[in-house]
Formats: structure tokens, C-alpha cells, sequence
């Protein structure tokens, strides 16, 4: 197939070139021909996931509240507000290390608290018994 572009050439007459001046030719591209003899490039786009740096902050209230043996559920509710402090600032750093602080003094709250509640039932129970 043949292809022919035409290009106008302005005629310098001090008025404004018109649409059909300014118009571009376009090629009809051929099915299967290459558009363009370059080769393709790609582009590669990174997108930058979140990061999850957890604060237990719902944990670390919950142990405040019911289950809370040498106060360790406050000092975690401590620990887990300024990890989210420190996430919310964009430290991930600092979030990550207070958050897992928290998360180490929720775990020994809740096992004590366990260990506490196991012990209030079973000694009385046995003291009943040594009773009888």
C-alpha cells in the first residue's frame, strides 16, 4: 500500500493559519504492520504497599479493664497508644518496636490474669475440701 502525506506550507499573509494549515496527515496503519520502527519500551510502575505495623491498642484496653495482675495491662495500653502515635507520625520504625512491647506485656497480662483466676477458684475449692 502506498502512502502519501501532504503538508501545507502557511502563506505568509499576516492573518492567523487556518484549521486546514494547521491540520496533520495521519497514516492509516495496516493491519500486522509496525506503527512504529522503535522498539516498544515498558514502563514499570512500583506501587508501595502499607505496611501493617499492628498496636494491640484494643488488646492492651481489654487487659486494662478485666484482666490486669501488677498493672502490665496499662503499661501495655501505654506502649500500644505510642505505637500508634509513632505509626501515625510515619516512624514504622519506632511503631514496630513499641507495638511489640506491647504486644510481649499483653501476652504475660493475660497469662498471670489467667494464672490468677485459675488460683482464686481452685484454692478456696481445695481449702473447702481439705475442710470436710
Amino acid at each position: 500500500m502506498n502512502h502519501t502525506v501532504q503538508t501545507f506550507s502557511p502563506v505568509n499573509s499576516g492573518q492567523p493559519p487556518s484549521y486546514e494549515m494547521l491540520k496533520e496527515e495521519h497514516e492509516v496503519a495496516v493491519p500486522g504492520a509496525p506503527h512504529n520502527p522503535a522498539p516498544p519500551t515498558s514502563t514499570v510502575i512500583h506501587i508501595r504497599s502499607e505496611t501493617s505495623v499492628p498496636n494491640h491498642v484494643v488488646w492492651s484496653l481489654f487487659n486494662t479493664l478485666f484482666v490486669n495482675p501488677c498493672r502490665l495491662g496499662f503499661i501495655a495500653f501505654a506502649y500500644s497508644v505510642k505505637s500508634r502515635d509513632w505509626k501515625m507520625v510515619g516512624n514504622l520504625t519506632e511503631a514496630q518496636a513499641y507495638a511489640s512491647t506491647a504486644k510481649c506485656l499483653n501476652i504475660w497480662a493475660l497469662i498471670l490474669g489467667i494464672l490468677m483466676t485459675i488460683l482464686l477458684i481452685v484454692i478456696p475449692v481445695l481449702i473447702i475440701q481439705a475442710h470436710r
